[in-house]
């Protein structure tokens, strides 16, 4: 056998277990010793030590996987319970996103960040994370190398959030009610915002569900003031495509078939439930799996502190105005 031959072999079985190893943890996290933390730190695992075998499949099935299962937990939620707590929280969703917005720009020319990722950034932390860097990123114009620098932040510091948030949570002494209006406030992208309250408990979880939805139709806005502050919409050079994020409206419709349905269907809706609770901690895994050492070496040194002081700054003043 010759040399060519051998190491065509060696690259074959390598693949061969890089992708039984990916299908045992998605397995796992399908289990119920699977918890947020577990898998996402499963996936991450995998993408920094031998890669993920199947990133472009991660990617696109992460991102359906996670509005499926947020559609998924409408439906034990009556549609009264969800206005009540958007309404609750709409004072500081806005106050909260005016603050990001105005300290992200700041701190974005104070580092002497470029004006597409330290834009991008701002919007990832504010509205919902890699959704609204997308949004904003087409709206703008943004270059490829930006886009790349951006996600790669917010991806890490999603990471983080997870992790931190509901110990943090705890030793505060923080209600889930509290708790939940910290984590839609303060976490970048949906799915970590849904793992920490999760973890933290099932009021929370319903909560921040809600919550985190309201806020993330801000991308529509911010999608249009990006537009025109990078001086494309006004000029009319080039239109904003703003992508509305229908798979809310389809959250807002499970809310009412919870409402609406008779004592008998009950039960069958709290299955849907317990299924998009599971397919939630199987879509972190996925989202972890696409942690790799490219992603942080995308990651530049100033655009990850204007990342990380914005975050920090969102979090304190956030539980601060939640507590007390």
């Amino acid at each position: 056998m010759t040399a060519k031959q051998l190491i065509r072999e060696a690259g074959a079985r390598s693949s061969v277990l890089r992708s039984v190893l990916f299908i045992l943890c998605a397995i796992v996290s399908l289990t119920p010793v699977a918890t947020p933390g577990l898998a996402l730190g499963l996936g991450a695992a995998l993408g920094l030590s031998i890669g993920n075998p199947y990133p472009r499949a991660s990617a696109r099935w992460s991102k359906l996987l996670l509005q499926g299962c947020v559609v998924g937990l409408g439906f034990g939620m009556p549609l009264g319970a969800v206005l009540r707590a958007g309404a609750a929280g709409f004072g500081y969703t806005v106050a909260g996103i005016a603050v990001a917005v105005a300290a992200g720009l700041a701190l974005g020319r104070r580092l002497g960040v470029g004006r597409e990722p330290s834009i991008l950034i701002t919007a990832g932390t504010s509205i919902c994370g890699g959704s609204a860097i997308a949004a904003v990123g087409s709206a703008i114009g943004a270059r490829p190398e930006s886009m790349s620098v951006a996600l790669a932040t917010v991806f890490v510091l999603n990471a983080v959030a997870l992790y931190l948030f509901p110990p943090i949570g705890g030793l505060l002494g923080l209600t889930e009610e509290e708790f939940a209006l910290w984590a839609a406030l303060a976490i970048h992208d949906t799915s970590s915002v849904v793992g920490a309250a999760a973890a933290y408990g099932p009021v929370a979880l319903q909560q921040a569900t809600i919550l985190k939805l309201a806020r993330a139709l801000w991308i529509v806005p911010l999608t249009l003031a990006a537009a025109w502050y990078s001086g494309r919409g006004a000029a009319g050079r080039s239109r904003a495509r703003v992508r509305v994020p229908w798979f809310i409206f389809c959250f807002i419709l499970a809310a009412v078939v919870r409402s609406v349905v008779p004592a008998g269907v009950e039960p069958f809706l709290d299955g849907m439930v317990r299924g998009a609770r599971i397919g939630l901690v199987l879509t972190l895994f996925l989202i972890g799996a696409g942690l790799t050492r490219a992603t942080l070496r995308a990651v530049g040194a100033r655009p990850l502190a204007q990342g990380i002081i914005l975050w920090v700054v969102m979090a304190v003043s956030t539980v601060l105005a939640v507590a007390w």
